[in-house]
């Protein structure tokens, strides 16, 4: 498979660099050598083992390549990982390695080593992120654009506003990762099925002093078929992702030729075409998106894998190891993207004045109706007020004149009771924000209390 080509890209490269095979046989080592330090600090195995363990096998060449050839024959890379350490220990040491722990333990921990570096990354996008928005969402606080609902004009709001919700959703994706990487991940620690068989109560005395050396928090119980710690991990992901792609969706979509209101940062060769060179395609938010698309997709593979069956998963704890590891360096990915899009984000203004008037108004049609439904009724004021809108598109006029126009010639006895400056705030969308302000001033206080 050309990884290089068609998965790499999408993915953090600094976080690929940290999570290569090498790196995984490193942390399935630092599972085996902290677990000897456990029990020889509870008494379970000789002094100075852990010690002549580490000295042993941290020098090591491991070779990836070959576990790699013999998952085929285990259905997992900790059995030639562990056959691996045993036959590079002297024969004094062989049978304290891997004492009392099953290759599930060794896969599962190595796996939430990996993971935490990440966490601790994704945290840190994501709070750019959130300092990105910030002046983003106050300095267009009162820039008045269109709302759009089922992709039509509908009524006005701010860009402010919209800045402030794309940074909430990527803040609660942030403090939702943060409630499972502040404890630590969970280690794994249980032995053949999950109860320290042949450990008695020093399993679970073990399993919490290896928790501490890692860096891990220590579970309840060891977790081989309780998959919440995977569910939990993968739809913080999930959900990190849809945040980001709602930003990403909505930026695309204003940066089509006709809105033309935002448009990605500059820099050379960034959107060009290989066929067209007047086109700038917002290709970040083409990242972004495909990033996340592969990121539900491997929510789906992990979420269908929860349920596994009594003390070890068949099938289903094999598949969740590469999605779950995809989808943190997809978002990893897909959270570089989105940071560098919200720093520079290019706001046209004045593009977004120009679209409040493509429907020659009709977007103010019901705060007019408002205005007018005391003196008219609902009905009369309704068809008055979308009447006027459609002259005012067609003849391009400004929606007040011809609202004016039409209440003269109908409705003259409207004249002493709606003036001129009536009409003219009734169809200002400047004037019709709604509380666009204030949900950014409360978006604001939320966001920096941190």
């Amino acid at each position: 498979m050309p990884d290089a080509l068609i998965q790499h890209p999408f993915m953090s490269q600094s976080g690929l660099a940290a999570s290569r095979d090498e790196d995984f046989v490193r942390a399935m080592l630092a599972f085996e050598l902290a677990l000897a330090e456990t029990q020889e600090a509870e008494g379970a195995i000789p002094a100075d083992v852990s010690r002549r363990m580490r000295s042993c096998l941290e020098s090591h060449d491991f070779d990836p390549s070959a576990i790699a050839e013999g998952v085929a024959s285990g259905g997992n890379a900790a059995i030639p990982f562990v056959k691996a350490g045993r036959a590079a220990l002297p024969d004094d040491l062989k049978p304290y390695w891997h004492l009392g722990a099953t290759s599930q333990d060794v896969v599962d921990s190595a796996l939430m080593i990996l993971l935490m570096p990440r966490l601790e990354r994704l945290d840190a996008l994501l709070a750019r992120c959130r300092r990105a928005a910030l002046p983003l969402m106050e300095a267009h606080a009162r820039t008045p654009m269109v709302g759009r609902t089922l992709m039509q004009q509908a009524l006005p709001i701010t860009f402010g506003v919209k800045v402030a919700h794309w940074a909430l959703g990527l803040e609660q994706a942030r403090r939702r990762l943060a409630t499972l990487a502040e404890p630590g991940l969970p280690v794994q620690f249980g032995g053949a099925v999950g109860v320290h068989s042949g450990w008695e109560t020093l399993g679970l005395t073990v399993m919490d002093g290896l928790a501490e050396r890692l860096g891990l928090s220590a579970p309840v119980l060891p977790w081989h078929t309780d998959r919440q710690p995977i569910h939990a991990l993968s739809t913080a992901f999930d959900g990190a992702a849809g945040a980001a792609e709602k930003l990403a969706l909505d930026v695309s979509l204003m940066t089509q030729t006709e809105l033309g209101e935002v448009a990605e940062p500059a820099g050379k060769g960034m959107g060009e075409s290989s066929s067209m060179p007047h086109k700038r395609n917002p290709v970040r938010c083409a990242m972004i998106r495909g990033a996340c698309r592969q990121i539900h997709g491997h929510t789906t593979v992990i979420l269908n894998a929860t349920a596994q069956p009594l003390e070890r998963g068949l099938g289903e704890w094999h598949a969740e190891w590469a999605p779950l590891l995809d989808s943190a360096l997809l978002l990893e990915g897909a959270l570089e993207q989105a940071a560098v899009l919200l720093e520079g984000l290019e706001v046209h203004g004045e593009a977004m004045q120009r679209n409040l008037t493509v429907t020659g108004g009709a977007i103010m049609a019901e705060p007019v109706t408002r205005l007018l439904t005391p003196h008219l009724g609902t009905e009369q004021a309704k068809a008055l007020a979308a009447e006027a809108a459609e002259q005012a598109r067609q003849q391009r006029v400004p929606y007040a004149d011809a609202l004016e126009t039409l209440m003269t010639s109908r409705h003259g006895e409207l004249s002493g009771e709606i003036g001129r400056a009536d009409l003219e705030a009734a169809t200002d969308p400047a004037l019709y924000l709604g509380s666009s302000q204030a949900q950014v001033d409360r978006a604001r206080a939320w966001l920096e209390d941190r």
